[in-house]
């Protein structure tokens, strides 16, 4: 069976399909674009993939520069970094590409390049949003190179504060790409650590979504689906790396998240966030690691919502058996049993536990995040 192609204009203009990295010279250039900074990590930046879509670009008249100091867990460094490479570049807008880190601070510089206040003024706190010159933000285009932060859709982007390591949600609705290009072809080569990751990432996006308690039937009937996408498709993709019609359907399950994620996330990002900020661990994996000793947490909260999921994708009895799905899955796809066999001391959980509730993310668990909760949590996932 062949990858699906679509053209999607929810929450953005998406092209979606293999092969349509071609029209990354078309979309930087409907968005204003005739010199593009290209944002990638470091990783990404020596692989066939940056190399030819920067030729894309050059073969088509427009003028890309590279930066690619970035971080697994974006910094305040690395965008300050980005920034300058933006001005002495004499850049009119940003390619963000690649996995979440890439992703996230690249619309970070685009926004950044032409503000007078400290990013930290953006946190995406209350109307915070409004200090912002909107006219200072520069066009976006995102090419996402994984399949599980959904950050191409999203109108924000999480930075590290170097120097208290915190991850702060920086936030405006100018951030928002003007096209996305989702090309499955560019995940075939993700190692099987990052499919699962990435994944997994996506599956939490969309599971704390459906289980926050605000009311967004919208953004919580595509979690839903999106859970089945993941469901169906993740073990696909990490078992075949080229199977091509796994890639797009998780291509679109991160998509969803992103989108479903404005509804609320809660415990188990609350809980990643401070460990991937002090240990720099993988998020998503980070997210998977969690995941079950929160969903225990919360079991009082969502057992009824869980029961109706279940039922929705085909899984028997309910809670327990969601439960056991979920953790069935995690060792299919080899997520460590634990975070000490993660790499996560455990003599560092307290001062996670400290930081959880007062993470952004945190509000949106169906029970309330207390520091002897998130301590609980720490020690169940253990």
């Amino acid at each position: 069976m062949t990858s699906p192609i679509a053209n999607w204009s929810y929450p953005t203009s998406i092209r979606f399909g293999a092969g349509r990295i071609a029209e990354l010279p078309d979309a930087v250039r409907a968005a204003g674009m005739a010199r593009p900074l290209l944002v990638t990590d470091t990783a990404l930046a020596g692989l066939p993939i940056t190399k030819s879509a920067l030729d894309l670009l050059d073969g088509a008249g427009l003028a890309p520069g590279l930066f690619a100091d970035v971080k697994s867990n974006p910094t305040d460094e690395n965008l300050a970094a980005g920034v300058a490479a933006y001005h002495a570049g004499g850049h009119d807008g940003v390619v963000a590409f690649g996995g979440g880190s890439g992703l996230d601070l690249g619309k970070c510089v685009a926004f950044m390049q032409g503000q007078t206040r400290p990013v930290w003024d953006f946190e995406d706190i209350g109307d915070w949003w409004t200090r912002a010159d909107p006219d200072g933000i520069a066009p976006i285009v995102a090419v996402p190179t994984t399949a599980g932060t959904g950050s191409e859709v999203g109108r924000a982007g999480v930075i590290t504060n170097s120097a208290d390591h915190v991850k702060k949600v920086i936030f405006h609705p100018k951030m928002l790409p003007a096209t996305v290009i989702c090309d499955p072809e560019l995940t075939v080569g993700m190692p099987k650590f990052i499919t699962a990751g990435t994944g997994m990432d996506a599956f939490a996006h969309c599971l704390e979504a459906f289980c926050a308690p605000a009311y967004h039937p919208m953004s919580e009937g595509i979690a839903v689906e999106g859970m089945r996408l993941v469901k169906d498709y993740l073990p696909r993709a990490y078992a075949a790396p080229d199977d091509i019609e796994a890639r797009a359907h998780m291509m679109s399950a991160a998509a969803m998240g992103a989108v479903a994620f404005q509804k609320g996330l809660g415990a188990i990002h609350a809980l990643s966030h401070p460990i991937g900020a002090r240990h720099d661990t993988h998020h998503g994996m980070t997210n998977a690691v969690v995941m079950p000793a929160v969903m225990q947490a919360n079991r009082s909260a969502i057992e009824d919502k869980i029961e109706r999921l279940s039922a929705f994708l085909g899984i028997p009895r309910g809670f327990d058996g969601f439960f056991d799905f979920v953790v069935s899955m995690r060792a299919e796809l080899a997520v460590p049993d634990g975070l000490v066999a993660f790499g996560v001391p455990e003599e560092g959980f307290d001062a996670i536990a400290d930081m959880a509730p007062d993470d952004p993310t945190a509000g949106g668990n169906p029970i309330q995040l207390t520091r002897d909760l998130a301590r609980q949590m720490l020690h169940a996932a253990r």
